[in-house]
């Protein structure tokens, strides 16, 4: 009798343990429509980020590529209240909000810099603004996340992850990523390399403020989102995305609000999961 119940009680949490992960596969929850059409002038292809104003309450998305390429403010609902015609006004990458400052900053391609919106009183930005001069991130195309607690901004480059200080500008701290491997399967022999994985997202890393998954990143091939611990670089988790998730090798990947977020690129929208 004791052995049914043993057994039962071992199906029981397995099946349990299942349900729960079936449950932790995120869903669509809200999608951002990007104003213009192919067809349209300067319309964009690739999204570059999506950032979430707590105090504003929205979301600010912007294409990749050129400072005349779309720019788009979203209420909580994902209703767009900017205008079609409003653009990214510097050739953009990443975007973070900053908590002390309570401004939406950002990293543009290459050179550009460091730059932060100026908002006026409905919340859409009139002007940006350079912060830092010159190249500070460790490759042209790097999109920039934030880490509020640390304050750095983060930069994926091959398989590392560069941390610079919000303050200077200046690299101080970089954690390599041991892509796919657990801490108890112990680091790779081979030295990290200057080239992203080709199963990954080479762009854009993002930060989640979850205790050791701080960093993700998108695998194309697996098509899951993988976290990782920021000091020791080795993964903690995956998020199975669904079949019909759009998944891109650069840019068109970020998280913002809670919400991990992926650009179709053929229908011009960030999809959000949760």
């Amino acid at each position: 009798m004791k052995r049914v119940i043993l057994l039962a009680a071992v199906l029981f949490t397995g099946a349990a343990a299942l349900q729960a992960q079936l449950k932790s596969l995120p869903k669509k929850v809200m999608e951002l429509k990007m104003p213009k059409t192919a067809d349209d002038d300067m319309p964009g292809t690739r999204g570059a980020c999506v950032v979430w104003h707590p105090v504003q309450k929205k979301y600010y998305a912007v294409m990749a590529g050129n400072a005349e390429y779309p720019l788009a403010v979203f209420d909580m609902a994902g209703k767009r209240i900017s205008d079609d015609d409003l653009t990214a006004m510097k050739d953009s990458r990443g975007l973070w909000y900053d908590p002390v400052k309570k401004e939406i900053n950002g990293n543009g391609y290459d050179e550009t810099g460091w730059f932060k919106y100026v908002l006026n009183k409905k919340g859409i930005p009139d002007s940006a603004s350079t912060t830092l001069e010159d190249s500070h991130q460790p490759d042209a195309q790097s999109v920039g996340s934030y880490n509020p607690v640390r304050k750095q901004v983060m930069f994926l480059k091959g398989s590392t992850v560069s941390l610079y200080s919000i303050v200077s500008g200046s690299s101080d701290e970089a954690v390599d990523i041991n892509w796919g491997r657990k801490k108890s399967e112990g680091k790779s022999d081979e030295e990290p390399s200057e080239e992203t994985p080709s199963a990954y997202n080479n762009t854009s890393v993002v930060y989640t403020g979850i205790k050791n998954a701080e960093l993700g990143f998108l695998n194309t091939e697996a098509k899951q989102i993988e976290l990782y611990d920021l000091l020791s670089g080795f993964m903690t988790q995956k998020i199975k995305l669904p079949d019909d998730a759009p998944v891109e090798t650069s840019f068109n990947f970020a998280y913002a609000n809670g919400i991990y977020w992926l650009f179709n690129i053929q229908e011009r929208k960030w999809i959000g999961y949760k």
